[in-house]
C-alpha cells in the first residue's frame, strides 16, 4: 500500500510555538500570460511534536488530518540541520 500524502521541503523560519513550526517552501511557476518564470514562496504551520525543528533547518513535512484552526501539515524528517552561527577564526587566540 503506498502513502498518497503530498510532501514538501522547506526551511524552518520560527520556532517559537512549542509544539509548532513555520517553514517556508519556494517552489517556481511561470505566469501564464507573460511566460515569466517567477519564485513563489508560501508558509506553511507543521506540527512538530517532539521539537526537532530548529530556525534555519531543511525539512520535509507531509499532508496531516487537521490538528488546529491553521495547522495542516506535519513535521516528518529533518533534511539538513542548520550551520551553526559560531565559527572559529584561524589565528584569534582567547585569553
Amino acid at each position: 500500500m503506498t502513502n498518497k500524502r503530498r510532501r514538501l521541503v522547506g526551511v524552518v523560519t520560527k520556532d517559537s510555538s512549542e509544539k509548532t513550526v513555520s517553514v517556508k517552501v519556494s517552489r517556481t511557476t511561470v505566469h501564464p500570460l507573460y511566460r515569466k518564470v517567477l519564485r513563489v514562496t508560501d508558509n506553511y504551520l507543521a506540527h512538530d511534536e517532539y521539537g526537532k525543528a530548529n530556525v534555519g533547518d531543511e525539512v520535509i513535512i507531509v499532508e496531516s488530518r487537521p490538528i488546529s484552526k491553521l495547522k495542516r501539515w506535519a513535521l516528518e524528517e529533518v533534511v539538513k540541520p542548520a550551520a551553526s552561527g559560531y565559527e572559529s577564526v584561524p589565528g584569534n587566540i582567547e585569553k
